[in-house]
């Protein structure tokens, strides 16, 4: 490459992290909603069609911003999931409440990027397959948290519910080929229960509710991972 394609390289990369930044900012004050490529051009001082040399439109400047969005509590969690295994091997159950911590730490420190992610829905926007793996990285360190207890025999998930076999068998192809059909349905259910957990503080249903919530939610993730069927390693 030569020094003038690397400066326009840099230059290319500045500008978009700008825009970005403009745009999260416009996300928290007015709603994904109203996003606006016009507006971040005038905030930006460019004009519009130069800013369409990054973002063609709207719903690709939404897909960078929820792409980028996915991979920042995702690589909080694994950061955390390292740092728990490198501290506590062995016991998966610390390994589990450590991913969930660090997933509420982000959300309530990123609310308008969390509210992107797992918020309502933006009227007239499609997320395009290029979301998928970034949205599944918080999902499958679970997965792989339970996998290693499962490996190491020390999980042991509870009974499925009558007449549940059939999606427990489809949900463990799709989710965990590899793991009890029934580890599979306490994962999806304690993966839902770990966002709507967050969801309910980030959103404010926990105002005049939940006082202590560092405590609160330490004691609902331990009780999350146990109803997965992990265990403190003793």
């Amino acid at each position: 490459m030569t020094t003038v394609q690397g400066a326009r390289a840099r230059a290319r990369i500045e500008i978009t992290a700008a825009i970005k930044d403009e745009a999260r900012r416009q996300l928290a004050a007015e709603g994904a909603a109203k996003l606006s490529l016009r507006a971040v051009a005038r905030e930006l001082g460019m004009v519009s069609s130069a800013l369409y040399r990054y973002f063609p439109s709207r719903d690709d400047l939404l897909t960078a911003l929820i792409i980028d969005a996915y991979d920042a509590v995702g690589a909080v969690a694994e950061r955390a999931h390292a740092d728990a295994v490198s501290t506590a091997p062995g016991d998966h159950l610390a390994h589990w409440t450590a991913v969930c911590r660090a997933v509420r730490s982000w959300a309530v420190a990123h609310p308008h990027e969390y509210a992107l992610i797992y918020g309502s829905p933006v009227p007239g926007y499609t997320a395009p397959q290029d979301t998928v793996g970034p949205a599944a990285r918080v999902g499958l360190l679970l997965v792989a948290t339970a996998r290693g207890a499962h490996e190491a025999g020390g999980v042991t998930p509870p009974p499925l519910p009558d007449g549940l076999a059939p999606e427990a068998e489809r949900l463990a192809a799709d989710v965990a080929p590899d793991l009890p059909p029934a580890l599979a349905v306490a994962l999806v259910r304690a993966w839902a229960q770990l966002f709507g957990l967050v969801s309910f503080e980030v959103f404010g249903q926990f105002h005049r509710i939940v006082e202590d919530r560092d405590a609160f939610f330490a004691a609902a993730a331990e009780r999350l991972g146990r109803e997965v069927g992990l265990a403190p390693r003793p």
